[in-house]
């Protein structure tokens, strides 16, 4: 992995996190106490971030720092399968449970 590939998954994170919250950008950087200059440059991938500022944006957020470079494709193929299976699952219970209610009260 390359420097620019962090930063490019830091950039995402802080722009879905801050989104998550309906956060500007002048918000979140009062927030962490840096200028918005710098945070646009930052989820811009302009600039890098030290380990104080990493750690403010995380608390700032609620979330362990390490969630920041979690790349969004970082869920593997098993854990993929078992999520489609479950939802395929629901949908039959679901379906059955439609079909009972229907047979039920609106005979």
């Amino acid at each position: 992995m390359k420097e620019s590939d962090l930063k490019s998954i830091l950039s995402t994170k802080i722009k879905h996190y801050r989104g998550l919250r309906g956060w500007s950008q002048v918000k979140l950087s009062e927030n962490i106490g840096i200028s918005t200059n710098f945070l646009a440059d930052i989820e811009t991938g302009k600039s890098w971030v030290s380990s104080s500022t990493l750690v403010k944006l995380a608390n700032c957020f609620e979330i362990e720092v390490y969630e920041l470079f979690t790349p969004e494709n970082f869920i593997n193929d098993e854990t993929k399968q078992a999520i489609k299976s479950a939802i395929g699952d629901i949908s039959i219970k679901f379906e059955q449970s439609l079909c009972q209610i229907s047979k039920k009260y609106l005979k």
